[in-house]
């Protein structure tokens, strides 16, 4: 049962994530891409995939880095869009009454500078109903100073998420930075924290410049790289994770295809987010969920629960 009050329609790849979250496929929209729904939504079918991630909400509006603050690299893109979003007053009275009427799982990415201002956003978001889970961003690469410093620590994780457990009984996904020395140290730490899952991996700090004018691309010079340059890097942490906790996985990062998403199930995760490539491709989240769907519904197929993590190493 989800928070809109009703169970998602059974196939043979629902999931449950645990905790109230249960998704009617193993297909999300990353936070950042689909901004609050309503363009995506014109452009598919949002009742085929498990959910939509929103773009972050911070306690008060924040405009962002300045731009140039998107740039495309090979095989991927950069960016540094610094947070921007509504802040929270704009997300609960325009925002969320759309949400509500999405036939599809709602997760509230949120971000903050402080433990204290996390804790007063999902104080106020539990009191609106329609939301089934939130993802707790403490890895954001181009925001100096704030949600990345807690995301590299595994006390300053530990203290986070302990502190949300304490506030909120709606599932808690903690979304997990690749460029820390150990990724599981601070998925563990989520975990023993009260985490209900991990997802991973956010963005790869990059860099863009041009030899010509001999600047960086990027007004913030650094961003996050995305897009299938960089799932090998997210197909290793995924893995590394599955073996170290054992809350689920949401994987991400560079996902462009039925096959990448595959790739991500068999490594450990039980679902897996779509981000860069639904500026390229906006139905991506829906073939490809119609196509895992179709894969596992075939004669002779494994079991969903089955295949995820299956990988053979010897």
């Amino acid at each position: 049962m989800n928070q809109h009050g009703t169970a998602p329609s059974a196939t043979c790849t629902s999931v449950s994530l645990g905790r109230g979250l249960s998704l009617k496929s193993p297909v999300l929209l990353a936070s950042g891409t689909v901004s609050y729904g309503e363009e995506i939504s014109r452009l598919c079918d949002i009742s085929r995939i498990g959910g939509l991630v929103t773009k972050a909400i911070s306690l008060e509006p924040r405009t962002g880095n300045p731009p140039q603050r998107i740039a495309e690299t090979p095989s991927g893109m950069i960016n540094a869009i610094g947070l921007a979003n509504v802040g929270l007053e704009r997300f609960i009275t325009e925002k969320t009454p759309f949400l509500k009427q999405l036939d599809t799982s709602i997760i509230v990415n949120i971000a903050g500078r402080s433990n204290d201002e996390y804790c007063e956003v999902i104080s106020r978001l539990d009191e609106i109903e329609g939301i089934d889970a939130y993802e707790i961003n403490l890895s954001c690469p181009n925001v100096k100073g704030e949600c990345m410093i807690m995301g590299v620590s595994r006390e300053a994780t530990f203290a986070i998420v302990s502190e949300l457990r304490r506030i909120t009984e709606r599932h808690l996904m903690i979304k997990l930075t690749p460029n820390v020395t150990s990724i599981s140290s601070i998925a563990l730490a989520a975990e023993e924290a009260g985490a209900d899952s991990v997802s991973l991996i956010n963005t790869v700090v990059g860099m863009a410049v041009d030899y010509k004018t001999r600047k960086p691309l990027l007004k913030n010079i650094t961003g996050g790289l995305s897009g299938p340059a960089i799932k090998p890097v997210a197909l290793a942490k995924v893995w590394e994770v599955y073996n170290s906790v054992k809350i689920p996985i949401v994987g991400m990062g560079g996902i462009a295809g039925f096959e990448d998403a595959m790739e991500f199930l068999l490594v450990g995760a039980k679902a897996v987010q779509i981000g860069t490539m639904n500026f390229v491709y906006p139905d991506i989240g829906e073939k490809i969920a119609i196509a895992i769907e179709q894969f596992f519904s075939a004669p002779g197929a494994p079991a969903f629960e089955e295949y995820c993590g299956s990988l053979v190493t010897c």
